[in-house]
């Protein structure tokens, strides 16, 4: 199992980088280029015309990889957990990609409708849910983390419930892509723990998918840290949070993302906080610049500092959900 796992996120690292290389240069040709926010930090108008919607080559990277590695037990076992996972993550990355491509052709920083972007998502994971369901992969039993107990609940608050965590961490990790690096590094150590549970839970198709995006992850810092030659674009934030919620719900324990996704939920928490207080307050500011990473940024951290901080914090939430489910894995 573990030299499927180092075996997948090796194949996925090459594959990434390389992709890397071809990708950046074409994206650039065709000027599928971002555009920032003028609302957004003034230094980071230069960043204006960086390759977007570099994503792609992740997620080529990371499905080729699971594909390739996974064959043999697909074969041998029947097991397609993991390209459910794949394609569920896919979807949303496909979301993101038509919305990249409608920034790009309207030439501004607005792609899809929120309404447009919502139903797409609840839709996506409705079906992703059933099916896991259907294939006795997902029941309405909830485990709780540090308690190792299970709560029944009907299925139809449980689907409602999860649709709606699931849409609001997939938009929470697009919240996070702020900053050079941001959302990349800091979903690194959320994979790398997912991978550590599906060893341990004995799911080693399934772990693979976190393990070929470790890899993946790994190739594309390379060429999305400060100063990044190329941005994921929604195509790879949105591929990242349907992944990153994909495979909690295929190891059935949804609320590990609290802890594994702290970072994606203080973003979104603090854009909700600072506009519930901008209204309350008429005109007022909690934080100087939200999402929390750019209030930071305003504060004098570097976007190598956030992104290091940030990451650190991600890693330390993983592992304490990775502590809260140890009841379940021995």
């Amino acid at each position: 199992m573990l030299i499927e796992y180092i075996l997948v996120a090796v194949v996925s690292f090459v594959i990434t980088y390389f992709l890397g290389k071809l990708l950046i240069p074409y994206l650039r040709k065709l000027k599928f280029g971002q555009k920032i926010l003028e609302i957004g930090p003034k230094w980071h108008m230069g960043k204006q015309g960086t390759p977007t919607m570099g994503g792609i080559m992740f997620i080529i990277g990371s499905a080729i990889a699971v594909f390739l590695v996974g064959i043999p037990k697909m074969v041998k076992e029947g097991e397609i957990r993991h390209l459910l996972v794949l394609l569920f993550a896919v979807m949303f990355g496909v979301i993101g990609f038509i919305d990249d491509f409608a920034k790009i052709r309207k030439k501004k920083n607005q792609g899809l409708t929120a309404i447009q972007k919502l139903l797409l998502q609840l839709v996506t994971a409705a079906v992703y849910l059933s099916l896991l369901r259907w294939l006795g992969v997902l029941n309405s039993v909830l485990y709780i983390p540090f308690f190792n107990v299970a709560i029944q609940i009907h299925w139809v608050l449980y689907l409602v419930i999860m649709l709606l965590a699931i849409v609001g961490t997939v938009n929470a990790v697009n919240l996070t892509d702020g900053v050079d690096g941001l959302a990349t590094s800091v979903t690194i150590p959320v994979v790398f723990v997912y991978a550590m549970i599906g060893a341990y839970l004995g799911y080693s198709i399934a772990g693979l998918v976190p393990a070929a995006l470790f890899g993946a992850l790994f190739a594309f810092l390379i060429y999305n840290a400060n100063p990044a030659k190329v941005f994921m674009g929604d195509t790879g934030s949105l591929f990242l949070g349907g992944a990153v919620c994909g495979i909690a719900f295929a190891y059935d324990m949804p609320l590990i993302l609290l802890f594994a996704g702290i970072v994606y939920i203080v973003e979104a928490m603090s854009v909700i906080l600072q506009v519930g207080y901008f209204k309350i307050t008429h005109g007022k500011r909690l934080f100087r610049m939200s999402p929390i990473h750019h209030h930071f940024e305003m504060g004098g951290w570097s976007e190598k500092k956030v992104c290091a901080i940030f990451m650190t914090v991600s890693a330390i939430g993983a592992l304490i959900g990775f502590a809260g489910i140890w009841g379940k894995l021995i």
